[in-house]
């Protein structure tokens, strides 16, 4: 009988054992791959939603770009025609100048409109506003000013008040006179408080002549248009709930503008 030299059956026990460890290793770094492989398929699929999802926020802010720009653009409508009828209001009344007995009947509608048109409108400055419109009470019963200089006083008092529907204004004051509050002003479009600590909030609804509450998200914006109107914060898009539609706010500037 043949005999294999005990070295050569301790070499072949060796690869035997080789091969066994060289199999593991295989089997090993296949399993590894397998689980690198179901991780970065993991990560691509979190990647395709991260990629829908900034998507979509792209569209929504393409969306609200849009719609600020066409309120930007019918705001801007509603201003130049305020501008027409005062111009045209100044030009009637450069004539009513030549007629003295048609002048102060004419000057008392004007003031008697702005006095309603501040009753109507946002209720912001009242004070202010309201003894601007007593001080044109005492103009024209001033027999020591000339109908000329009652023209005057009335067309700046006219202005002053046109002037505020192009403002971004903010202060801090008392909200019904009993919580201090920071007030922001858009224009004739928009009123709106929020408290110091920024849990509560409001826009001024025209209709119902109330506060109605404003959420979470539109308190932070808010918070960025006060800000702003500071000088604290770079301009920016704000979407905000408006106090009255804008066709509203036109009908209001023209019907309180009207001077017969």
């Amino acid at each position: 009988m043949f005999r294999f030299p005990a070295a050569f059956a301790v070499v072949v026990a060796l690869w035997g054992v080789g091969l066994a460890q060289a199999q593991e290793s295989l089997i090993d770094r296949s399993a590894e791959a397998q689980r690198r492989q179901a991780e970065l398929q993991t990560r691509i699929d979190a990647a395709d939603d991260e990629t829908r999802r900034l998507i979509g926020e792209l569209r929504q802010a393409r969306a609200e770009a849009q719609r600020v720009e066409a309120y930007n653009a019918e705001l801007a409508r509603v201003v130049e025609r305020q501008d027409e009828t005062l111009a045209r209001r100044e030009r009637a009344l450069e004539g009513a100048v030549t007629t003295r007995e048609g002048l102060p009947p004419l000057l008392r509608g004007m003031v008697e409109r702005l006095d309603g048109w501040i009753e109507a409108d946002l209720p912001f400055l009242e004070d202010e506003r309201r003894a601007r419109v007593a001080s044109l009470e005492r103009v024209l019963s001033d027999p020591a000013l000339s109908p000329a200089e009652r023209l005057d006083r009335v067309l700046a008092a006219w202005r002053g008040e046109l002037a505020y529907g192009r403002e971004l204004d903010a202060w801090r004051g008392l909200l019904d006179g009993e919580r201090e509050v920071d007030f922001l002003r858009l224009g004739r479009v928009g009123f709106y408080y929020l408290t110091p600590d920024g849990r509560e909030g409001g826009v001024w609804k025209v209709d119902e002549q109330a506060w109605q509450p404003l959420g979470k998200a539109s308190r932070q914006r808010l918070e960025n248009g006060l800000r702003v109107a500071r000088e604290q914060r770079a301009p920016e898009l704000l979407t905000l709930p408006v106090s009255q539609p804008i066709s509203q706010q036109e009908t209001t500037h023209e019907s309180g503008g009207e001077a017969s």
